[in-house]
């Protein structure tokens, strides 16, 4: 599968980033801390008995990295007329709507909500072309509310299957008041097999899939997803 392992390396750069902070903090405790027991600065802290708290926060820390960037394996059906879901976490809204930009009207869509503690990671929901990929500016009102999706910045992508290229799809993703980061790791024109990997949105936010109206749903509000593996619709 295309992009394995992206998740994970982006949480070490990460989880590396915040460890250099914590080592300068340390650093500077020190300094600090030697000044005094040489009369230097008089009145400067001790700090030790903070570096036990800091330790502790950064176990934490590190333990929510791990969790954030997991990536599980795609385990994605073999019937090409299925549509898996491109994202982990919630369905919270199955309905009718607009979007015209690249479903060119009237679609159904399918609100997933991705809480912080699910994987953060999308895949493709269908093996065909990447034929549009568009980054939209907007707001980061907090992604449990449903309209985010239109107000908040967002990356929209537009899937032509390989079986039939009429029968477009897209999936938006919407950044949230703390995922305020959206990483597509493919481009426009790309091949795609469903289940790859296709982006990251970092910490908490939403993903909606537009359908054309001959398919038909599968899952309904309240109904527990995961990428790359659970089907959500069908092409009839």
């Amino acid at each position: 599968m295309k992009n394995a392992g992206k998740a994970k390396r982006a949480g070490l750069r990460l989880l590396v980033r915040v460890t250099m902070v914590v080592g300068l903090l340390w650093v500077g405790a020190l300094a600090l801390d030697f000044a005094r027991m040489h009369g230097q600065t008089a009145s400067a802290p001790v700090l030790w008995p903070g570096l036990g708290v800091v330790c502790v926060v950064w176990i934490l820390f590190a333990g929510f990295v791990v969790v954030f960037f997991r990536d599980p394996d795609p385990q994605p059906p073999g019937d090409p007329r299925l549509i898996v879901s491109p994202a982990h976490g919630k369905v919270d809204l199955v309905g009718e709507t607009t979007e015209p930009e690249f479903m060119g009207g009237s679609c159904r869509r399918v609100s997933i909500f991705l809480s912080i503690f699910d994987p953060h990671v999308q895949n493709a929901p269908v093996t065909g072309k990447v034929a549009l990929l568009k980054y939209q500016p907007g707001k980061f009102i907090c992604a449990l509310r449903t309209e985010s999706a239109a107000a908040n910045e967002n990356v929209l992508i537009g899937f032509e299957p390989q079986t039939n290229p009429n029968r477009r799809l897209a999936v938006r993703l919407v950044a949230g008041v703390l995922a305020r980061r959206i990483v597509p790791w493919i481009a426009p024109g790309e091949e795609l097999v469903c289940g790859d990997r296709i982006s990251l949105i970092q910490f908490g936010s939403r993903v909606e899939v537009y359908l054309p109206m001959s398919a038909t749903v599968m899952v309904s509000p309240g109904q527990k997803v995961a990428g790359g593996k659970s089907v959500i619709a069908r092409f009839d």
